[in-house]
């Protein structure tokens, strides 16, 4: 572990574990003071405090997420989601939303002065949320003891005790609140005592650690779980975020609690909320999989908590549209199916909620009858065992059968069906991206959507039928993150779609399911609905250019958006609304079932169609042009072999992306200097990895010249100096005439480590920008092939440039002469450049003169050429070749047979 990283680790660790610290003691004093007259913090102050606390320990866990520390990560979002949802249900309380209860005002209830206990609705609100979680913590604990993580595992079973202690207290009127506030100080204690471990690691520089707090151990330890592309905190995370919202309606079947009412929305919305961030990450760390199936847990719990709220504003109950419970159980029952692949237990698991959606589906009273709320005890069960399963397997040599791998085998002796195998990191055509794809998603979505409006409700009462949330969350918020997704992945088209679909379903959810368009039309309504359709006209058009498939998809939307404008025309037939939205969401569900089945398997494929119109130069066939991941070493090698058989190749660098050619191969550079149509005032420059590479020449540059480059690189400083012998030294003999003027040449050192290791590989490369001449810098790698075509044989993809300027170019044509100018002041600033210019010059003495690079500057004044000072125009120099083999009568053997054997000759000798 390097002392930065290690540092990182030890700053996110203490600051989470801190929160808990602060959190737990706030609990302390608040139950503490409630064994007195009066309450030292108020309760909505207190909620807000919770709030702050939870949102900090949310956002270290995502820092931490990152070294993949699975159940440190787990701790902290655990923690964050349960002082969260109390946080809210303490504001709430104390602004008096539910019955009979003042929090800021204690009163004695049953000989006690604990304003909680005898309380239905506090119980009702806390006592579902509070099992789920002291349940998880307790599970937490103990696997914080197995694995070693003993403040871990202590914090968290006191949390755990704290829960249990706070649900027997909201039964049991005597039970006293100070026990409560013992196992709060505990926590807080014992995180202080790990933040006061990691200062003293700090101070002593490692030297001393008190026992349990030291973080080298653990590193170790992770460092074997991180090959893994499986993140545990992740699946568990939202096991137990699934028992938080099960338990809400199993307690109501068990008679734990007396009604469900809007005290436990929150517990279903933060289950929500962490399940829809769950969702990004897990597309950030390449698992489409489980993206999709948390997105579909996170829309089940919006949906709950709406139809709970539903309840605090009206007193009837709810409609549910049936034709959507059927098709969400059916998308479920397809996941459960591709599950199957990974695990055996977790397909086994998503069929549970194939349950849920059919029960829910049997009953007109969906969540609040017996029947749903009984498969939501099997799903609390299975989570809570389940969680123990994956976090025991995560760490754990003796693993308990879960069914892993089982039909993925099945399918390998199959030789129908082939399945993709290696690609732990799904490719887009035209790159690497830092998230899958979420076309499966967004099309799942789209069909949710649809078959919610099934049911159009009424006017008069348009919240009484549960469609706000599948449309506004599932149409609207989720098609937004997918779109986003897409964006991201350089998917211009689509993601432009979703979003506008998103948009236009969370604005028609809200404006029809939300009590805003009641039974007026208005031509303002029209006009809004046009934009749109306008809009949506230009993507079906771009469709013709992109699949039949996505042709129809978009084709189909729009004859939704039709459907909106007739009814705000007060013109809509009857029936045509239904039946277009029944249209859309059957292509919208062979999209779903193709983009899924497509991105599993590799044959056979289910078809989505060629596109109408194909554009020249564009195509799918990745082979013409791979798009690799630079994070790879493979992958880096793949592209040094392109180049090394005469391919060109863009490559990302420390500012914007270039072409490249291997200088020892005279028709690559050729090549990438007509595919770059390279203008007369924008040569090539040339490249190397290290000095080393012109060792054999130093003696051909100046003392100044030469400390000069070894204190300026590797950076984004490009040095033109006058072209010489040593050119031919890089076995750039046959590809001078592109590389620089006939006077000079830039060279740089880049200061990324990809590019000077691809250096490494092929040998000093010839460089331009990845752009024809003319046009703006390229700054992602999806841009070098947009901009060259199928010209580039290869791109090496790092996502977006690291900056979107230029490297600074300075003029060493003179500068024994103790003078520098500067061509182009780019990323560098020139008064950072002068500073090192005169460090280096102070080292030095003046007056060295060296024959080569003596007429090599004479030349270079005398040139006509010179009054332009982007000229670098390179041809071969013949007089210069004969200088370097008879200077001074000095021949040096070795670099003679260097130069007349070409680069690979004598790469030993080099020490490439």
């Amino acid at each position: 572990m390097t002392d930065s990283s290690g540092k990182t680790k030890s700053l996110h660790a203490s600051i989470g574990t801190l929160a808990i610290s602060a959190g737990s003691f706030l609990l302390a004093i608040n139950y503490y003071s409630w064994t007195t007259a009066t309450t030292v913090i108020p309760s909505t102050a207190l909620g807000i405090l919770l709030l702050i606390v939870a949102a900090i320990l949310a956002y270290v866990g995502i820092r931490k997420c990152r070294t993949n520390a699975s159940l440190c990560v787990l701790f902290y979002w655990t923690v964050s989601a349960l002082w969260f949802s109390s946080g809210i249900n303490f504001i709430l309380a104390g602004n008096n939303v539910f019955s009979n209860t003042n929090l800021n005002t204690v009163s004695t209830l049953s000989g006690t002065n604990f304003p909680l206990a005898g309380n239905p609705d506090m119980t009702n609100a806390n006592v579902p949320g509070l099992i789920a979680f002291a349940v998880g913590l307790f599970i937490i604990g103990i696997m914080g003891i197995l694995q070693n993580e003993t403040p871990l595992a202590l914090m968290a079973i006191a949390l755990s005790l704290s829960s249990i202690h706070e649900t027997v207290l909201l039964y049991k009127v005597n039970f006293g609140a100070s026990a409560i506030a013992c196992n709060y100080l505990i926590v807080t204690l014992i995180g202080l005592y790990f933040v006061a471990g990691r200062v003293v690691s700090i101070l002593s520089k490692g030297q001393f650690n008190l026992p349990g707090t030291s973080l080298t151990e653990k590193a170790d330890q992770e460092q074997g779980t991180m090959k893994g592309s499986s993140r545990i905190e992740f699946e568990a995370t939202y096991l137990l975020l699934n028992m938080v919202s099960s338990s809400v309606f199993a307690c109501r079947l068990l008679g734990i609690t007396n009604s469900l009412f809007v005290g436990q929305v929150p517990w279903l919305w933060t289950a929500a909320v962490f399940q829809t961030a769950i969702c990004i990450l897990s597309y950030r760390y390449y698992n489409m999989l489980d993206a999709t199936t948390v997105a579909f847990f996170s829309i089940l719990r919006f949906a709950e908590g709406y139809s709970l709220l539903y309840q605090f504003f009206n007193t009837g109950e709810p409609n549910f549209p049936l034709p959507f419970l059927i098709v969400f159980a059916v998308l479920f029952f397809i996941l459960s199916l591709f599950t199957s692949l990974k695990s055996l237990i977790d397909s086994g698991y998503l069929l549970l909620f194939v349950a849920y959606c059919i029960a829910l589906a049997c009953s007109p009273q969906a969540f609040f009858h017996g029947g749903s709320q009984g498969v939501n005890v099997a799903i609390f069960l299975f989570s809570a065992i389940l969680l123990l399963i994956k976090l025991y397997n995560s760490k754990s040599s003796a693993k308990i059968c879960i069914g892993e791998g089982i039909i993925e085998k099945l399918f390998a002796r199959n030789s129908f069906f082939k399945l993709r195998q290696g690609k732990s990191t799904p490719e887009p055509f035209l790159g690497f991206s830092k998230y899958a794809d979420a076309d499966v998603l967004a099309h799942a979505c789209s069909v949710l959507a649809a078959f919610a409006m099934t049911m159009p409700g009424t006017s008069s009462t348009p919240l009484l039928t549960v469609v706000l949330p599948w449309v506004v969350v599932a149409g609207g918020i989720y098609h937004l993150i997918c779109g986003s997704v897409a964006f991201s992945r350089g998917k211009t088209l689509e993601s432009s779609a979703f979003i506008l679909y998103g948009v236009m379903w969370v604005i028609w959810g809200l404006t029809r399911y939300g009590g805003l368009y009641g039974t007026s039309r208005g031509f303002n309504t029209a006009v809004g609905i046009i934009s749109f359709l306008l809009f949506n006209s230009f993507i079906v058009f771009s469709t013709l250019f992109l699949t039949k498939a996505w042709f129809a998809y978009s084709l189909t939307f729009q004859l939704i958006l039709i459907s909106f404008l007739l009814d705000s025309l007060n013109a809509l037939p009857q029936g045509y609304d239904i039946a277009i939205t029944i249209i859309f969401g059957l292509v919208s569900f062979y999209c779903f079932l193709a983009t899924l089945f497509n991105s599993v398997f590799e044959g056979p494929q289910i078809p989505v169609g060629s596109p109408f119109i194909k554009i020249s130069g564009f195509s799918n066939d990745k082979s013409k042009c791979p798009h690799v991941v630079s994070t790879r070493t493979s992958s880096v090698r793949q592209i040094a072999e392109i180049m090394k058989n005469g391919g060109i190749c863009g490559i990302p660098t420390d500012t914007v992306y270039v072409l490249v050619a291997a200088c020892n191969q005279p028709d690559a550079v050729e090549k990438a200097y007509k595919t770059k149509r390279q203008a007369q005032d924008r040569p090539m420059s040339l490249w190397i990895s290290s000095l080393e590479q012109l060792a054999l020449a130093k003696h051909l540059f100046s003392p100044l010249l030469w400390d000069f480059m070894q204190k300026a690189w590797p950076s984004s400083i490009s040095l033109v100096i006058p072209r010489g012998p040593w050119l031919e030294v890089l076995g750039a003999k046959e590809s001078s005439k592109y590389i620089g003027t006939p006077q000079s040449i830039a060279i740089r050192i880049p200061d990324c480590t990809v590019t000077t290791h691809l250096i490494d590989m092929v040998g000093p490369i010839a460089v331009t920008s990845a752009n024809p001449s003319g046009e703006a810098d390229t700054t992602h790698h999806n841009q070098v092939f947009a901009k060259l075509g199928d010209k580039v044989d290869g791109v090496l993809c790092d996502g977006p440039s690291p900056e979107n300027i230029a490297s600074t170019v300075v003029d060493c044509t003179k500068i024994d002469s103790g003078n520098l100018g500067f061509f182009r002041v780019g990323i560098v600033p020139k008064s950072q450049v002068l500073e090192i210019f005169e460090e280096v010059k102070n080292r030095n003495t003046f007056g060295y003169e060296n024959s080569a690079f003596v007429g090599s500057t004479d030349q270079l004044d005398n040139s006509a050429d010179n009054s332009n000072p982007e000229l670098y125009e390179e041809i071969e120099d013949k007089e210069t070749t004969d200088q370097l083999q008879n200077s001074d009568g000095n021949s040096n053997p070795q670099l003679k047979a260097y130069v007349n054997g070409g680069f690979a000759l004598n790469e030993k000798d080099l020490k490439l």
